[in-house]
């Protein structure tokens, strides 16, 4: 007698992705296709969202701009389905020396992103089914003091502790927080423009694992969290060692 054939992983399970038009989330999404499960591929740009889209074959597409809580609300209530995972890699990082802050900026930024996590949050999870996951995508970066880290760093300090909270909060909805250090994307190009390949070949030759953390890492990881569930409240870095140097 032949063996059962193994369904895919993610055959059956909807996923949004909430910044799913590249890097992280685009990756991500790639990979619950690949395991037989449906995406709603969810950016902010609508160009680089067709694109996405015509990669993935997502279930839908929707066009958001995840700091507008309203929107948020909005996008989550018009879901015709249920979904199982939720993603979000919304929000890019602020390095700015107190000297140049513009503080009524810097106040808006630091509360969108709070503001944003909790929409998701909120709103996200009356659309999600029990054991699934709501995660989010932070980083590593803010945790070492620095000059122009002030802002990040409050926001490193703070999602660890949204995510421990919210997961007592949205049980059975899991809620968990990925930290990422340098991950070669779209967006750690255009922050560094020509200082990016100097800072491969750094981390090629100064990381224990000998090369620079891509998407494809983040999104096993994601994927991972997915799956086991028993996981919840926790934040997972992933960064190749780069804390320890």
């Amino acid at each position: 007698m032949s063996p059962e054939k193994k369904q895919p992983g993610m055959a059956d399970q909807v996923v949004v992705v909430i910044g799913g038009s590249s890097g992280m989330g685009l990756e991500t999404a790639r990979r619950v296709r690949a395991e037989g499960g449906q995406v709603v591929l969810v950016g902010r740009n609508p160009e680089r969202l067709k694109r996405a889209a015509a990669h993935v074959q997502p279930l839908s597409t929707a066009i958001l701009d995840a700091t507008d809580t309203g929107r948020v609300q909005q996008f989550f209530e018009d879901l015709p389905h249920p979904v199982d995972h939720v993603m979000s890699t919304a929000g890019g990082p602020s390095y700015l020396p107190l000297a140049e802050m513009d503080l009524v900026e810097t106040s808006r930024h630091f509360g969108e992103r709070l503001a944003m996590t909790l929409a998701i949050a909120k709103y996200g999870r009356d659309r999600m089914r029990a054991g699934g996951t709501l995660l989010f995508v932070g980083g590593t970066g803010g945790r070492r003091p620095g000059v122009g880290r002030t802002v990040i760093a409050a926001l490193t300090a703070a999602l660890p502790a949204l995510t421990a909270n919210l997961a007592l909060e949205l049980a059975p909805v899991r809620v968990n927080l990925i930290a990422a250090g340098f991950v070669d994307t779209p967006l750690s190009a255009s922050l560094l423009a020509d200082k990016l390949d100097a800072r491969r070949e750094e981390l090629r030759s100064t990381l224990p694992i000998r090369r620079v953390v891509g998407p494809e890492d983040v999104a096993d990881l994601a994927l991972h969290i997915m799956h086991n569930e028993a996981l919840t409240g926790a934040t997972y870095d992933i960064d190749g060692g780069q804390q320890l140097l």
